[in-house]
């Protein structure tokens, strides 16, 4: 069975990375950005697969492991912060939410 060449994998991680980044510079609404940041962290953590099996290491991989591991955190605190700014702003627009005031 052949095997998929890593340039393959890494036009793919670079084409994910390329769709969050532009989701976070145009996108106004927060759960959008969040979700394109997650996009893109997950493209990275594809293009580290993909190095660490063409050299035959684990390396990349294990430090994917502790990469989704920080992500989940995130994914719980970003989350919270968002619910947080909707009850006081009730919209999740950052445009209308650029001073942080109680």
């Amino acid at each position: 069975m052949n095997a998929v060449p890593v340039n393959y994998y890494i036009i793919l991680s670079a084409i994910l990375f390329t769709i969050g980044a532009l989701g976070v510079l145009i996108r106004r609404n927060a759960l959008v950005i969040f979700m394109s940041i997650e996009l893109m962290l997950n493209a990275a953590n594809l293009a580290l697969v993909a190095f660490s099996s063409a050299n035959a290491q684990l390396d990349g991989q294990i430090f994917v492991f502790f990469i989704m591991t920080v992500a989940a955190a995130e994914v719980a605190v970003g989350l919270a912060l968002i619910v947080a700014v909707f009850r006081t702003k009730k919209s999740i627009d950052v445009d209308q939410i650029n001073v942080l005031k109680g």
